[in-house]
This record gives structure tokens, C-alpha cells and sequence, in this order.
């Protein structure tokens, strides 16, 4: 077992690993229920598919990519991550997916997302963090805003799911913002 990266109580965030793609994980993207809030699910996500993504994801380069994991148990059950990091506009993209759905609806991905923000504005020192999502995926739009996140914009038809267009709603915070901010030392 890889020592953890991040903890909160109930998770924990490590590094995929090239076993990943043996578990539960190459099934996530293959599932339409879970696929449909994102763009996945559009051509069969294969087990040569999800070796090549955790091998870029062993790179910090310009993203870093994320197993959310069970304290208890040890499952990996989603993926996080900050994607298109921008060292110079000190700015990244955020994703993630609870693929496990019976983890759903138990505050995991807000503690995922709360470990990352922190680490994001924090460590990495980035300034502005954004997501985009489906005007459709009511979860990820609750997140953004739990997260401190304000709609900045919306692409009108800017995505094609289940057979019609859908308004992509664009989010974003500043450091100065989060609502998660560190305490100051005394």
C-alpha cells in the first residue's frame, strides 16, 4: 500500500497506480450513470485506455491527478484532480468523479475537493482555481458552490449529451476567496 498524499477523516488522496486500471476504476467510464454529468461515455473506455491515462498521471508536469481512496477499507473510489496547471497565470482546472455510487451522497467528494483547494492554493501557490460543468449535473454545480466557486459564464450548447446540447456553466474562485482558508498562526 502507497502511503497516503492527502488525508481528511474519511478519505484519502494518493497517486494512481498502474493497478488501478485491474480494480473497480476502468468501470467507472463505462457506466452511463456515472458518465452523465461529464463528457465520458461516448466510446468504450478500455483497460489500454486507462493504463496510458495512469502512466501521463504519474507525471506532474501541467496536472495532478489523484485516487480518492476509503480510510477504511482502502477503496479507490474516484479520481481528483487539477488539470492545465498554468505556473505562469497560477491557475488550474479542477476535476472529479465518485465513480463508486454507493459512495455517493456521503460527503466525499467535498472532502476530496476541500484536500485538493488546500493543496492547490496552499503548497502549489496557484491564485484561481475553475471547473466547468453541465448545466445538467446538479451535484458538481452544488460542489462549485460549496466550495466557495462563482458562476463566471456559460457556454451556450457547448456540449452534446444524451442525444441533445447542453449549456456548459463555467466556475471559479480566487485564493482570496476560498472559504477553507487556513487559520493564521498566532
Amino acid at each position: 500500500m502507497i502511503p497516503p498524499f492527502l488525508e481528511a477523516n474519511d478519505i484519502y488522496l494518493r497517486p494512481l497506480l498502474p493497478e488501478d486500471a485491474d480494480g473497480p476504476y476502468l468501470n467507472w467510464f463505462n457506466d452511463d450513470v456515472v458518465c452523465q454529468g461529464n463528457s465520458h461515455h461516448v466510446v468504450p473506455y478500455t483497460y489500454q485506455a486507462a493504463q496510458a491515462y495512469i502512466d501521463k498521471a504519474q507525471t506532474f508536469d501541467s496536472q495532478l491527478v489523484l485516487a480518492v481512496v476509503l480510510q477504511e477499507g482502502h477503496k479507490h473510489i474516484g479520481n481528483v484532480a487539477l488539470l492545465r496547471i498554468d505556473f505562469i497565470s497560477r491557475s488550474s482546472e479542477f476535476a472529479i468523479v465518485i465513480g463508486e455510487k454507493d459512495c455517493w451522497g456521503k460527503g466525499y467528494s467535498k472532502q476530496a475537493a476541500r484536500l485538493i483547494f488546500d493543496h492547490a492554493f496552499f503548497t502549489i501557490n496557484l491564485k484561481r482555481i475553475y471547473c466547468g460543468t453541465f448545466e445538467t449535473n446538479i451535484t458538481m454545480k452544488k460542489l462549485a458552490e460549496f466550495m466557495g466557486m462563482r458562476e463566471e459564464g456559460r457556454r451556450r450548447n457547448a456540449a452534446f449529451k444524451n442525444n441533445g446540447y447542453v449549456d456548459i456553466i463555467e466556475f471559479g474562485v480566487l485564493r482570496d476567496e476560498y472559504i477553507f482558508q487556513p487559520p493564521k498562526p498566532a
